[in-house]
């Protein structure tokens, strides 16, 4: 996916009783009938994003919703908006998916691949913001230490049509680390990283950064949702093999 989210851009919005403020929402309750449309809007924006990836046009979004493009632009001002909106409910979709598998799972190994498979079931790796995919094999000390940019490596999220990964170099922004959403998914996941890594049951090798990536290509989008279901089924069992230590 494309999308230059080191631009995310704050917009305030004045929308009959709601008032959108950089993709998040305050104040008095929408209209039975706003709200309804704020609920297609983001139901429609989740598909479309997840199937197209975060380079779709507005367009899109309002057409999978049924409403006309004007009213996704009085609920969301401008594309990023929307974007941010989308992009920290999944963040901290997965953070919560993150915290129950810590706090459900004894073994380190089971929580791991428990947050890996309940993750890729519900698509997530369709939605991660591509600044939380901006982490390498020091995002731990990344996400640590926000004082500066440090070189990472980016899995280059899907254009429309081109469902394949690459990793490239980029320089991580103190603003991209400064998204207390994004450092909270690192943070926990950085723990089950760390007790599989210590059982030794995870490869010595493996970061936060090979997890989230893990997550991201474990999820193609097919046009059947039963073949897309057993496709990352079967993807993320190759992969959790990958990540798995083997006696020397």
């Amino acid at each position: 996916m494309h999308i230059q989210d080191s631009h995310w851009q704050t917009a305030v919005v004045t929308d009959g009783d709601q008032r959108v403020t950089g993709g998040t929402s305050r104040s008095a309750p929408l209209r039975v009938d706003a709200q309804r449309n704020l609920e297609h809007v983001l139901r429609a924006a989740r598909e479309v994003f997840g199937e197209l990836g975060y380079g779709a046009p507005m367009e899109d979004v309002a057409r999978r919703a049924r409403v006309g493009v004007g009213t996704v632009y009085r609920r969301f001002p401008s594309k990023d908006v929307l974007v941010r909106r989308i992009a920290e409910e999944e963040t901290s979709r997965l953070t919560d998916q993150a915290r129950t598998a810590l706090g459900q799972e004894e073994e380190p190994w089971s929580a791991l691949s428990r947050f890996l498979r309940t993750s890729v079931a519900s698509g997530a790796g369709r939605l991660l913001p591509p600044h939380v995919l901006r982490v390498g094999v020091d995002v731990e000390d990344a996400a640590a230490d926000r004082g500066g940019p440090d070189e990472v490596r980016v899995p280059h999220q899907r254009q429309a049509g081109a469902p394949d990964l690459r990793v490239i170099g980029h320089r991580l922004s103190p603003e991209e680390l400064d998204d207390p959403g994004a450092v909270e998914l690192l943070e926990v996941v950085g723990q089950l990283v760390e007790r599989a890594r210590a059982a030794g049951e995870l490869r010595g090798d493996v970061s936060v950064a090979d997890v989230l990536l893990v997550i991201a290509t474990a999820a193609p989008s097919l046009p059947d949702a039963a073949q897309q279901a057993a496709a990352s089924a079967r993807l993320l069992d190759i992969l959790l093999e990958g990540l798995r230590s083997r006696p020397v």
